[in-house]
């Protein structure tokens, strides 16, 4: 993004109610060794001969009219560290590259937007509708695709080895320092291709010496993929936070986490934010980090609550020497508004499903709870199937003509019952003789054919009650002369509370 100073200039200009027009020249300066040097020009500035790193006097002296103001160093830098994190809709993997420039690992993702053709031109569209105009490029490798960005054309792409893509391009693609190009423009080696056709024998006792980020082998050998380049994706920080910093190591945090979690929550309610997610972190003398996640299956900021959810997990920590800074970060952060309770002091019924799943996983462990979600059958065992108890997708509320429990597999049973399609009189389960005193029904569910094996049998659901007032859920699979087999076949699939 070669304007990205210019561009966040212009868009604090216009929030302060003072826009710059794009035709008038100005120029944004940071201070130099000899006086102000021109940081960001916009287009007009360039046009008119201004140019980076020259001194504003010299540039005064070609255009009079040029408006010069003090550039934004750290307004920049958190803007594109925003918009670093914003990119990872294209990627996992995403950093700041210099201070103009985005780094996306982009493996394994481009066939989600129609090929890497088509995800260049949507980062494209959706920078520009942001405000911001960018050169982009897709390379096997970072090196590669930092020199074609900002070297080569304006959407390049690079699928093979990127040798030939690299070859034309001036040796500046290296991300060399400007002692190191004067150096290879004094040798005569004024391309990448130059370079790579040299031996490398030669070069390697010229720039033996040279620091790993300025040596043109090793920065040649990244672009090319010979040598490793691992990309560091800092994760965004959380947008509150509270730290415990202690003046002598410690071995049990359970003393400074009530504090904690009350400055947490009063952050939390000053901003009507909520979380889902807290991570406890405490920092060891030696060095180590350990951390203890708590989650909500909604978004809370109760202390009470919140510390309840740590119980008995405080000791699984292993202090080795002690620690010395203990530090509570909010995860998952949500809008929540203050709640007015009931006339009486009752909160929501929802509120409270929800903290006891939360108790109940903090004891349990998430593995050990499950909620039905719905599905899209008509057919009973498939129309849920069991889901984390904190998905925000909402538990579906029960039918009263369904039981609660169903019975995987259903168990087959022997009923008496008028043929052809009667309802059940009588019927034996796991060798007891239960007599129907109520029945409704019969409720009659198809099979899905467009899953189904062919042949498979339609069902005649009844909710029966024995005189002991039993309840349960049993259906006749088939009808008799149905052609699919032979005689209806009785099973029994639910129970009711």
């Amino acid at each position: 993004m070669p304007h990205l100073a210019i561009e966040s200039w212009q868009r604090r200009a216009a929030a302060r109610g003072d826009p710059w027009p794009e035709e008038a020249p100005l120029a944004l300066a940071t201070p130099g060794p000899h006086g102000p040097v021109i940081h960001a020009a916009n287009r007009a500035a360039l046009a008119a001969g201004a140019r980076l790193r020259a001194r504003v006097t010299d540039i005064r002296a070609i255009c009079p009219d040029l408006r010069v103001t003090d550039a934004e160093p750290a307004g920049d830098a958190a803007l594109l560290s925003r918009l670093a994190f914003w990119a990872r809709r294209w990627g996992p993997y995403s950093a700041p590259d210099g201070d103009d420039g985005i780094v996306l690992d982009t493996t394994g993702a481009a066939h989600l937007f129609g090929g890497e053709a088509g995800m260049l031109a949507d980062i494209q569209t959706r920078l520009a509708l942001a405000g911001h105009a960018a050169r982009l490029a897709l390379a096997p490798t970072r090196g590669a695709a930092w020199a074609m960005a900002r070297l080569g054309p304006e959407r390049a792409i690079c699928s093979g080895a990127p040798l030939p893509a690299l070859a034309p391009l001036p040796v500046a693609g290296l991300r060399l320092s400007d002692e190191t190009l004067l150096l290879l423009r004094r040798l005569g080696l004024k391309t990448i291709g130059d370079l790579a056709a040299i031996p490398r024998l030669s070069l390697m006792r010229r720039f033996a010496r040279m620091i790993p980020a300025d040596n043109p082998l090793l920065r040649l050998d990244q672009a090319l993929g010979h040598l490793a380049e691992p990309l560091d994706a800092p994760e965004p920080e959380p947008e509150f936070l509270a730290e415990a910093r202690l003046a002598e190591p410690v071995m049990d945090p359970t003393d400074w986490l009530p504090g904690l979690i009350g400055d947490l929550c009063a952050r939390m309610a000053a901003a009507d934010r909520g979380c889902r997610r807290l991570c406890l972190s405490v920092f060891r003398v030696d060095g180590e980090r350990r951390d203890i996640r708590a989650a909500m299956a909604a978004p809370s900021r109760e202390a009470g609550h919140l510390l309840r959810l740590f119980d008995g997990k405080l000791e699984r920590l292993d202090p080795g020497y002690g620690f010395d800074l203990i530090r509570l970060s909010a995860e998952a952060v949500e809008p929540l508004a203050q709640a007015q309770p009931g006339l009486d002091g009752s909160r929501a019924e929802a509120l409270e499903l929800a903290r006891l799943v939360d108790r109940l996983t903090a004891r349990f462990g998430a593995h050990a709870l499950s909620r039905p979600e719905p599905q899209e059958s008509h057919v009973p065992e498939r129309a849920e199937t069991p889901a984390p108890p904190l998905a925000t997708r909402p538990a579906p509320p029960p039918r009263p003509d369904r039981p609660l429990r169903l019975l995987t597999p259903p168990e087959e049973i022997r009923v008496l019952y008028a043929i052809p399609e009667g309802p059940p009189a009588q019927f034996i389960w796991r060798r007891q003789t239960l007599r129907v005193a109520r029945h409704a029904g019969p409720e009659r569910i198809a099979p899905e054919w467009w899953r189904d094996r062919p042949g498979t049998r339609l069902r005649d659901y009844f909710r029966v009650e024995d005189p002991s007032g039993l309840r349960l859920w049993i259906y006749r699979e088939g009808l008799v002369h149905d052609g699919r087999g032979g005689a209806p076949r009785w099973f029994l699939h639910g129970i009711f509370a």
